[in-house]
């Protein structure tokens, strides 16, 4: 079972990140599991999770971006708090690698605190590849607008941690 104070942070990851891309120019459109198909979780008793169609499902990223180029990205949303890659991230990243090859987007309570990885995610060491957010050519990241952005992961999520 998942932690309520781990539910609240994942949806505060999605909305810091929805708005920051959308801060940068970005179009930003809700599309994961829990935005797109709600009313499925109803039917999770009868709904296979592990066949190939229930794997897709579970996999479908968080948001699906449009660049000011109007190229488009899916866009998965993370909380960590730090880089250790656990056995139920290995198999999340396997599904999203095999059905979407989505931008992996993580805010973390280190510095750079928002930092992205692009497929292949993992090294041969099963390490994250994670660059600094600003530092992908696709997302138009500005300097400005990441420092407001830096400000409230330090306002809302290291004095909790």
């Amino acid at each position: 079972m998942i932690e309520p104070e781990n539910i609240l942070k994942g949806r505060i990851t999605e909305s810091l990140i929805e708005e920051l891309l959308k801060q940068c120019g970005n179009k930003v459109y809700r599309f994961g599991y829990e935005a797109v198909l709600q009313n499925l979780t109803q039917l999770e008793k009868v709904f296979d999770r592990e066949s190939e169609v229930g794997q897709r499902i579970k996999s479908i990223p968080d948001f699906i971006i449009i660049n000011k180029k109007r190229k488009p990205f899916f866009v998965e949303a993370k909380f960590r708090t730090n880089f250790v890659v656990h056995s139920k991230d290995i198999k999340r990243i396997e599904l999203v690698e095999k059905f979407w090859k989505a931008k992996i987007i993580i805010v973390t309570s280190e510095k750079p605190y928002f930092r992205i990885s692009s497929s292949p995610y993992l090294n041969k060491e099963q390490q994250w590849t994670w660059i600094p957010l600003e530092e992908d050519k696709d997302l138009n990241i500005t300097h400005d607008t990441l420092n407001q952005f830096n400000e409230l992961v330090e306002k809302y999520y290291l004095k909790g941690i």
